[in-house]
């Protein structure tokens, strides 16, 4: 069930009001003397590790102390407003009132397209949820209509994410411009047009990533554009910070009724140290978005310091104890979000969906993405994210333990890890030669591709 508006506006009073009189630090105070330090009190205190072998631990007692230590930390931190160098703090009981009280199941899209979001458990047989696209990426403006349709067109992706729009009638958008919010409104239009070409005009939409300021997210508060049971993000920055402008975006769906995710996007490797630092970081990322940012689910978005992707060994261990955190400490709905440093036309952008989809689906996420070639290039396509929704569900459904599934994602990482040493990444190719952009189907090389990996994975003892 989602919260009333008078909930919501009395969360948003106060961090209004403490924006303003909340005790003062300077930002970099802030992120050293305060996260930093911290965090690397929770990890001596609870005495924290990781095993880069064991990505998806099936240790209870790890788990449970990486919550507790992520709670702690959450409580004792608070929130960074980076407009007013105020601390915005939350009390223990307040914010254990509101992990109890996250939603577990809600509705995405209408119609006979609509699909019910729910809080998945660790092993759970229920398969995960597919919400396909590339977001982060900017998309060329005479590709976006085509790529966007070919995961509209996918049957086993139940809703549509996107990346932004670089241009608009061929011009640069910039951030706080009038093109901004032209872009927006544009890649709205335009996932509108994808869904009913693929006839499947009341699809879910996770939309506004042209927006960076609030100007274009507040645009599209509009039926025409982000219904009431479409979803936009909302951040919680680097780290444990918010500003206006997500302020704003949370603020504007008080009275509108959009859905609102979270997005922590923790970097692994950065404040909060390694691996286990990072997943505290997480956790206090995701119980003060409740709180901060009204989320009604999160997005989890780890990523590497130095390589950016999701899907090296220290993010895939902080996504899979952050999911495990939350499906056994207080169930909610979440995303695991794919970043692979492939692009289309590659077999290891394949191998690393792979990977991530197991290991999510069997933590107890659902899938989204993939935002391929680290969603810096426009390199991507409805194919990988049928594969992510294969492969998930093929985990679901065979019942794969904690020991079954690192055996896979670790032979699946043995055909990737490479990309990370190469000097230019591992970017593929562009949508135009991946797919046939009059029929928007995938080439006979991509598709090929495609079905020698399937077969790989199978012999791994996948049966995708």
């Amino acid at each position: 069930m989602l919260h009333s508006r008078e909930w919501k506006l009395e969360r948003i009073n106060h961090v209004l009001d403490l924006s303003n009189s909340g005790a003062y630090i300077d930002e970099e105070s802030w992120d050293l003397d305060k996260v930093a330090a911290t965090t690397r009190q929770m990890v001596k205190k609870y005495e924290l590790a990781w095993n880069p072998e064991r990505l998806i631990p099936d240790a209870p007692q790890l788990i449970a102390a990486i919550f507790q230590a992520g709670i702690e930390l959450a409580s004792r931190l608070g929130v960074y407003v980076r407009d007013t160098q105020r601390i915005v703090s939350y009390g223990l009981q307040e914010i254990q009132a509101e992990l109890s009280s996250m939603p577990t199941e809600l509705t995405m899209g209408e119609g006979k397209d609509a699909r019910i979001l729910f809080a998945r458990g660790v092993r759970d047989v229920r398969p995960p949820l597919v919400w396909g696209g590339s977001p982060g990426t900017s998309i060329p403006e005479d590709l976006f209509l085509r790529i966007e349709t070919s995961y509209a067109k996918e049957k086993n992706i139940d809703m549509l994410s996107t990346g932004s729009l670089a241009t608009v009638d061929g011009r640069e958008v910039r951030t706080g411009t009038p093109y901004e919010l032209i872009a927006t409104q544009r890649e709205l239009k335009l996932l509108r047009k994808a869904i009913e070409n693929a006839g499947r005009p009341g699809m879910g939409l996770m939309g506004a990533e042209s927006s960076v300021s609030a100007y274009g997210d507040l645009s599209v508060a509009n039926p025409e554009f982000l219904r009431r049971c479409d979803a936009h993000l909302i951040p919680m920055q680097n780290e444990l910070k918010v500003d206006y402008t997500s302020l704003m975006k949370a603020a504007n769906s008080i009275e509108y009724g959009m859905r609102n995710s979270s997005l922590a996007c923790v970097v692994v490797g950065g404040l909060g140290g390694d691996a286990p630092g990072s997943a505290v970081l997480n956790i206090a990322s995701f119980a003060l978005s409740n709180l901060a940012c009204l989320a009604d689910f999160h997005s989890c978005h780890p990523i590497h310091i130095r390589h950016v992707a999701t899907t090296t060994r220290s993010v895939l261990w902080v996504e899979s104890v952050v999911i495990q955190a939350f499906a056994q400490h207080a169930p909610c709905i979440l995303f695991g979000d794919i970043y692979p440093k492939s692009g289309a036309l590659t077999k290891e952008l394949l191998y690393e969906v792979a990977a991530s989809a197991i290991l999510i689906t069997v933590s107890g996420g659902h899938l989204k993405g993939p935002a391929s070639a680290d969603g810096l290039l426009p390199n991507c396509s409805g194919l990988e994210a049928r594969w992510m929704g294969d492969v998930g569900r093929a985990a679901a459904r065979q019942r794969l333990d904690h020991d079954d599934a690192n055996a896979l994602v670790n032979k699946l990482i043995d055909k990737y890890e490479h990309v990370f040493d190469l000097p230019e990444g591992n970017p593929g190719k562009p949508f135009s030669q991946a797919y046939d952009t009059e029929t928007i189907q995938p080439t006979l090389e991509w598709s090929a591709m495609y079905d020698e990996v399937k077969e790989e994975v199978r012999s791994m003892g996948l049966d995708v």
